[in-house]
C-alpha cells in the first residue's frame, strides 16, 4: 500500500524551507535547511510512534518484552529522521545513512505488527480490501496525526489496529524509500561536505579576481 506517493515539504524539496534568504554575498558550502517537521516522512513516522505508543500499553501484557521493542523501533524511525535531516546541512552521508537507519526501524517495527497478527490466527488486511483502501486514502489527507484516527484506535479491536498501523507502516516506507532515492541522487550530483566547500572556494576567488 503506498498511500501518499510524494515526499515534497511545501517547496516541493522534500523540505519545507523557511530559512531567510542568504545575506552573505559570498558562496556558502553549507545549503539553507527547512524544517523537518515538513517532511512527510517524519510526519507519518510521528504519527506511527503515537499509535504504537497507545497499542502497546493497550493491547499487550505489562511483562511483554515487545511493549519496549516496538516503542524503541518507533521512535527510532521518528529520531533518525530528524537527525539525518539536521546533519544533512553538513554531511550528506550522515543524512543518507540515519534515513536509512529509520527505515530499517519502521521495518522492525512493520515485522512485529505481522507478528502480532500471525501468533493469534488474526487476519491482516488485503491490499485491495475497503479497509485497506481506506487507509490508503485517509494516508493522502495533509497534516494527518493521531487525532486523525484516535477513534478508531481507542474503540477498536486489537486486530483492526495493528491492521491500521500496517497501512501507515506501508505507506511511511514507500515515503522513506523515495526520499532516499532523492539523496542519493543529490550526492551523486552534488557530492558531499568537502565537495561544496571546494565549489564554495572557487567560486569565491573569481569573485574576487573579477
Amino acid at each position: 500500500m503506498n498511500g501518499n506517493n510524494g515526499i515534497e515539504g511545501k517547496n516541493g524539496t522534500g523540505h519545507g524551507d523557511d530559512t531567510p534568504p542568504n545575506s552573505n554575498p559570498w558562496p556558502s558550502a553549507i545549503p539553507p535547511r527547512g524544517d523537518y517537521r515538513n517532511l512527510l516522512s517524519f510526519q507519518k513516522a510521528e504519527l506511527i510512534y503515537d499509535l504504537t505508543f497507545r497499542f502497546a500499553h493497550q493491547f499487550l501484557a505489562k511483562s511483554d518484552r515487545t511493549i519496549d521493542q516496538m516503542i524503541q523501533a518507533a521512535r527510532s524511525g521518528k529520531k533518525n529522521i530528524l537527525e539525518g535531516s539536521k546533519a544533512g546541512r553538513t554531511s550528506k552521508e550522515t543524512e543518507i545513512k540515519l534515513t536509512n537507519v529509520a527505515r530499517a526501524s519502521l521495518e522492525e517495527l512493520l515485522d512485529d505488527y505481522l507478528d502480532y497478527l500471525r501468533a493469534r490466527d488474526l487476519p491482516v488486511w488485503d491490499k485491495e480490501s475497503p479497509e485497506a483502501l481506506y487507509m490508503r486514502e485517509l494516508g493522502r489527507k495533509p497534516g494527518l496525526n493521531y487525532e486523525d484516527i484516535r477513534q478508531f484506535v481507542e474503540t477498536r479491536p486489537a486486530a483492526t489496529v495493528a491492521n491500521i498501523a500496517i497501512c501507515l507502516l506501508h505507506q511511511t516506507n514507500y515515503l522513506i524509500d523515495q526520499q532516499l532515492r532523492r539523496l542519493d541522487h543529490d550526492f551523486v550530483s552534488q557530492g558531499g561536505l568537502r565537495e561544496r566547500m571546494t565549489r564554495a572556494r572557487s567560486e569565491a576567488r573569481k569573485r574576487q579576481q573579477g
